[in-house]
């Protein structure tokens, strides 16, 4: 890799409070856990920390409240690289938090605060034109407001620069020009049968979404792996065979690492292989962002997955 990759994320971020628990609680019931993990998190920061780490240079578009764990996002992000300049400070507003319990087979209950996040305007994107327009790709999610999500697709198709729409959380209802603007859509299946509106195996959810006029679809699958669906062929990209720990914010590294190989030129089967071993790696540890892995790790699990 000569060059690292320009890329734009636009999206959330939130500060993560963790705490692992032998099982999920039911309805009404309280359970004892372990430690308050608290780290960075929201599915944008995520995202673009991920990127960052595995050699992308990359330029966050969001906001946060001013506050202390605003300060702290900003401080996190700043230290992974990441160009925060385009990041809104929103007065009286707090910043984006997420509760998160994760169970001894590392599945995870997510709830959101988003604060700020839902705070985010279309005038942001606007006034970060010139950075989209300088950039590879453009990432983005759906934890901000769809307007200024859609903002951004436009903005990024009008200059030329590849779309990629990671779809979470799940979303009925998506406007179909959001689904036009987008290059690469990256659902897990819910998501993807979500915006279908109704369920399917994943390539008769890929085939629907290819004809609603998204480019290319990657359907995430857990330990299964990631289904590429593009024009007239679908491939199923195995995951790596690990044990997991703790599955938040896999599916942002996939995203953040497919974004990565996109943008270094690699066919989506060989990115989404890549993006497939970063996120496995990253279900290896706790928490979201402290779990992402290295560009040095994910090209030697992936040496080692090749024998």
């Amino acid at each position: 890799m000569l060059t690292a990759p320009r890329m734009v994320v636009l999206g959330s971020s939130n500060t993560d409070m963790v705490v692992r628990v032998e099982r999920i609680p039911a309805v009404g019931e309280t359970v004892l856990g372990g430690d308050l993990l608290r780290a960075g998190g929201g599915k944008g920061a995520n995202q673009a920390v991920a990127a960052a780490r595995l050699g992308a240079r990359v330029s966050f578009i969001g906001a946060v409240g001013e506050d202390d764990l605003g300060s702290q996002t900003l401080e996190r992000l700043g230290a992974e690289g990441i160009d925060v300049s385009r990041v809104a400070r929103i007065e009286g507003v707090p910043s984006g938090v997420a509760l998160i319990l994760v169970d001894s087979e590392g599945r995870n209950l997510i709830a959101v605060a988003p604060g700020a996040n839902a705070r985010l305007a279309p005038d942001a994107v606007r006034c970060a034109g010139a950075v989209i327009a300088e950039a590879q790709v453009l990432l983005t999610q759906l934890e901000v407001p769809v307007e200024t999500v859609l903002e951004g697709l436009r903005a990024a198709r009008s200059a030329g620069v590849l779309t990629v729409l990671n779809p979470a959380p799940a979303l009925e209802g998506l406007p179909e020009e959001v689904l036009r603007c987008v290059d690469v859509l990256t659902p897990n299946e819910r998501e993807a049968a979500a915006l279908v509106g109704r369920s399917a195996g994943p390539e008769e959810l890929a085939r629907e979404l290819l004809a609603r006029g998204v480019g290319s679809v990657v359907i995430t699958l857990g330990a299964e792996g990631a289904l590429v669906a593009e024009s007239g062929r679908a491939e199923l990209v195995p995951a790596l065979r690990v044990r997991a720990v703790d599955t938040t914010a896999a599916g942002d590294t996939f995203s953040g690492g497919l974004v990565v190989a996109l943008a270094e030129g690699l066919g989506l089967v060989e990115a989404a292989r890549f993006a497939s071993a970063a996120a496995s790696l990253s279900v290896t540890r706790d928490g979201a962002q402290p779990s992402m892995p290295s560009r040095a790790e994910v090209e030697l699990a992936l040496r080692r997955a090749m024998g």
